[in-house]
């Protein structure tokens, strides 16, 4: 079994993302921004719930997203989130 595809018990299937390099699973295919940090801080990546969500897009670049901003996410989506006072 795909473990990027498991079903959650809510019937929204689990999708393996990843935020600053460490895989998460979360409900999906659509989250919110507040969600995949709530998702990342409980499964053990160090950030907080302030702190700037990007995401890293095919091209390269990066594109914020906001707490009530849904992105739609696959097993190749990957997020960045930095403090907010990082200007990295």
């Amino acid at each position: 079994m795909n473990m990027s595809e498991v079903t959650h018990e809510a019937g929204k299937p689990l999708v393996t993302i990843t935020v600053n390099g460490k895989s998460v699973m979360v409900d999906g295919p659509r989250i919110t921004g507040a969600e995949i940090k709530a998702a990342a801080i409980a499964q053990g990546v160090q950030i907080e719930s302030d702190f700037v969500l990007s995401e890293e897009l095919a091209n390269g670049e990066m594109q914020v997203i906001g707490n009530n901003d849904t992105v739609t996410v696959n097993k190749n989506s990957s997020f960045v989130a930095v403090a907010p006072d990082d200007n990295s």
